[in-house]
């Protein structure tokens, strides 16, 4: 499917004279698939978990943020794809736009696909997301080990709104920080800003 309609959805939503939002123009890809996880303070407050597939940002929105416990089960339901130039998108949505609200960037870095079969032969990541089931292991500045992303409910084959689980996979070396941060005191791993100063310069520009 061709880049300009994977987009169609992220673009028709979207004013772009007035949000800020980048377009997508067909950022080069990197040598390794990448990630992001933004809080976004919109009507209601969360997580917004990307991970780039082929030239886009498929996104799930996770109300209590990702776990690096393997206890939690969070939340994802999927929204539209975005543009790989979201990545770096920090800023304040305007109030009665689509999303209008303040985001920043939590995490980012780059992810390593996990996804085998049964015969333990690698299965190509998007397939297995059309498949409801993948793996993967995070290197970010917060984010580190593998997870797993399932869908539990919905699909193309399914009824209801398609929603997912987010789990971070046992093993690894164990890490103090446990669960999401309380947004309001998370700081951006792009710029160390809160929510609160991002809103307060915008306010002030």
């Amino acid at each position: 499917m061709a880049e300009r309609d994977r987009l169609r959805d992220y673009r028709g939503k979207r004013a772009f004279d007035r949000t800020g939002e980048p377009r997508g123009r067909g950022a080069p890809a990197g040598d390794r698939p990448r990630f992001v996880v933004q809080i976004h303070d919109a009507s209601t407050m969360h997580f917004d978990f990307r991970l780039q597939v082929d030239d886009v940002l498929k996104s799930w929105s996770i109300p209590k943020g990702p776990s690096a416990d393997p206890k939690d089960k969070r939340l994802a339901v999927p929204t539209e794809d975005h543009p790989l130039e979201y990545e770096e998108f920090e800023g304040v949505i305007p109030r009665g736009e689509y999303g209008g609200g303040t985001v920043i960037v939590w995490d980012h870095g780059t992810y390593e696909p996990l996804s085998h079969d049964r015969a333990g032969r690698a299965v190509d990541f998007a397939r297995s997301l059309e498949r409801g089931h993948a793996t993967f292991r995070l290197s970010g500045t917060k984010l580190h080990g593998a997870y797993a992303l399932t869908r539990f409910r919905g699909g193309r084959d399914g009824d209801g709104e398609e929603a997912w689980l987010l789990v971070k996979r046992a093993g690894g070396t164990a890490r103090r920080t446990r669960g999401a941060p309380d947004p309001r005191r998370a700081r951006s791993a792009k710029s160390g800003r809160t929510l609160a100063q991002v809103a307060s310069e915008a306010a002030g520009e």
